[in-house]
């Protein structure tokens, strides 16, 4: 008997768990739940369940951060990525978060989003702190000025593969963002495009930014405070380098991984001007010479000098 009556009690308690209206929980409560969700569950599950549901995910305090960079490392680059019709998804969905938010949006960090979202972030996010747009080929010098009027606690920016920002769009951030410490603007690798032909347009590539010098002076002039730098496969020659550690002394970590133009003298130069310099990365990297044309990357027997690693041969 007693057994059967357990049996029963079970019973009931599943028939009222199973009974219970999820839409009935108040507002803290299911903000509550809602925040041990990932950004996924909660885009692809939560958000439909009902009313209540799909009004708490968009609470400000459920959108004061929108971080994808997660799915875009751990998946491959695919051509369709680049298409205006991805682009015009991503530009959705943060436009999306910049609107519930309320004003609240501290962290950005998306990929192939174009200048009609970041006008959105540059009008209705002045709390924001770290702005990572990589791989956007339609965002532009313009936005970048709208960004740094709008936007001006930023503290990290990359703008890494942006191919329509310039060293105009670096001297307006540093000037009207002090407290900014982190800049990454790491190209593609242009020494060897193997890994990107096929998914990148051909004529994003070959857009190439070209001014590494000027990049490197904007840096200079307008981002004393700099912590963290990053410049992989920049154009920047001896000139830039050394107008950066004149300018940023009090750099930590620098990664020119990729830049041709600097030879490791150059680094050892600009390097003595650092003195709270924790760690560099230097060019290190291996092009067979049946690959690449003397004529475009200059003469081969400057490279014993400027890589002289255990890795770099010819």
């Amino acid at each position: 008997m007693d057994d059967e009556k357990e049996k029963g009690n079970e019973a009931t308690e599943s028939d009222l768990f199973a009974a219970a209206d999820w839409a009935e929980l108040t507002h803290e409560c299911l903000i509550n739940i809602l925040s041990r969700l990932s950004l996924e569950d909660r885009w692809r599950g939560a958000l439909r369940v009902c009313k209540a549901w799909h009004q708490a995910c968009k609470d400000p305090c459920l959108n004061s951060v929108l971080d994808l960079e997660y799915y875009f490392d751990s998946a491959s680059e695919l051509p369709r990525f680049w298409t205006t019709e991805f682009e015009r998804r991503i530009d959705n969905m943060l436009g999306s978060v910049v609107v519930w938010s309320a004003g609240y949006l501290t962290e950005i960090r998306v990929r192939h989003c174009s200048d009609r979202s970041l006008s959105l972030v540059a009008k209705r996010c002045p709390n924001l702190q770290v702005l990572c747009i990589k791989s956007c080929p339609h965002v532009t010098d313009e936005i970048m000025a709208e960004i740094a009027s709008g936007c001006p606690k930023i503290k990290e920016l990359d703008v890494s593969y942006c191919y329509e920002v310039s060293h105009k769009s670096l001297a307006i951030i540093g000037s009207h963002c002090p407290n900014l410490n982190v800049l990454k603007r790491n190209l593609m690798n242009w020494l060897d495009p193997s890994q990107h032909t096929g998914i990148v347009p051909d004529e994003y590539l070959n857009a190439c930014p070209q001014d590494g010098d000027s990049e490197a002076a904007a840096i200079s002039k307008f981002m004393p405070h700099l912590l963290h730098l990053e410049l992989r496969f920049s154009k920047l020659t001896a000139k830039g380098l050394t107008l950066i550690s004149e300018g940023c002394q009090d750099l930590e970590y620098v990664d020119l991984s990729g830049c041709a133009n600097v030879t490791s003298r150059d680094i050892a130069n600009a390097s003595s001007n650092l003195k709270n310099l924790k760690s560099i990365k230097k060019p290190n990297f291996y092009i067979p010479r049946s690959v690449y044309h003397t004529e475009r990357y200059g003469h081969w027997r400057l490279y014993d000098e400027r890589f002289q690693t255990d890795v770099f041969r010819i």
